[in-house]
């Protein structure tokens, strides 16, 4: 199997599990958001820190957290992701996964604007038009429901605000992941104290529900990995183009298997939302071919 497919596959896998994972936070939505967290957290950072120790890799973690610049990009990261990590944990729960889907649909656009705002990336017209839409639709979409869909935005402008963060960290995705995770985990342990104390825990009343909190961790990692994989081997318009997999199957599963409403505004504010993102992947894809033709080009001149 060639580098390249390996790649697809374990993009496609990895997004397979983001995109289904509602179907796993589902089954907890009688324990509070706040303690899958901490389990999630938890047992994640176990998983991490393992995977790490087995590499030898250890000291790339504290080289990681080592510095002060860089202890707190990393606490800021850990401070994002959580937040997301939360919000959709509780978005599920609660009945609001189609709206979780849309955050992540509004992802890619949310990035390119963070991108344009904070390192004055160049956005070319295609990008600016679906930027436009998505704009559109979230202001119809506001208009038509009385409230804004702030559990969307959340969670787009939290998964931009962690890729900004992020891009001030010199070391790889594993290893800044497990120190956010390993930052995170001391909160994780007062969870628990407080939820024992309280003797309202989760973990250990039930064999289900402890064995579905200890798998969180994996089901955190193992996408993480496997898209960390993919990144080093697939072209980026190529993981972009693969990633939709993950709100599309998340918005099936609201619909579909949770039976949630989508109604009249909804249909018209998801359409622009993926005619929005037509265009983006468009617009990516041509700077990735006129990247590749200039890279050949550069190639070509210097060997002649």
């Amino acid at each position: 199997m060639s580098e390249t497919r390996a790649g697809v596959l374990a993009m496609v896998g990895a997004c397979v599990i983001w995109g289904l994972s509602p179907l796993y936070y589902k089954l907890l939505a009688h324990i509070p958001p706040i303690e899958v967290l901490a389990h999630r957290t938890f047992w994640s950072a176990v998983i991490f820190t393992g995977l790490l120790m087995l590499q030898g890799r250890l000291g790339d973690l504290r080289k990681a957290l080592g510095s002060g610049r860089s202890f707190v990009i990393v606490g800021v990261a850990a401070l994002a992701i959580s937040t997301n990590w939360f919000v959709f944990i509780w978005s599920i729960g609660a009945g609001h996964a189609t709206e979780a889907s849309l955050g992540y649909f509004l992802f890619p656009l949310v990035a390119v604007l963070i991108g344009r705002l904070f390192f004055g990336e160049t956005m070319v017209g295609l990008q600016g038009a679906a930027i436009l839409i998505a704009g559109v639709a979230v202001a119809v979409l506001t208009a038509g429901l009385g409230v804004a869909p702030w559990i969307a935005l959340i969670l787009a402008v939290s998964f931009g605000i962690y890729g900004l963060v992020k891009k001030g960290l010199k070391v790889g995705p594993v290893v800044s992941v497990t120190g956010e995770v390993v930052i995170l985990a001391p909160i994780a342990l007062v969870v628990f104290w407080l939820r024992y104390q309280s003797g309202e825990a989760a973990f250990g009343a039930d064999l289900r529900d402890t064995a579905l909190l200890v798998f969180s961790g994996a089901l955190t990692a193992t996408p993480l990995i496997l898209f960390s994989f993919a990144a080093k081997r697939v072209a980026m318009a190529t993981v972009g183009l693969i990633q939709y997999l993950n709100p599309t199957l998340q918005f099936l599963c609201a619909v579909l298997v949770f039976g949630e409403p989508f109604g009249f505004w909804h249909a018209i504010a998801f359409p622009m939302i993926w005619a929005a993102l037509a265009l983006y992947s468009l617009a990516s894809w041509r700077q990735e071919k006129a990247r590749v033709r200039t890279v050949s080009s550069e190639v070509r001149s210097s060997t002649t």
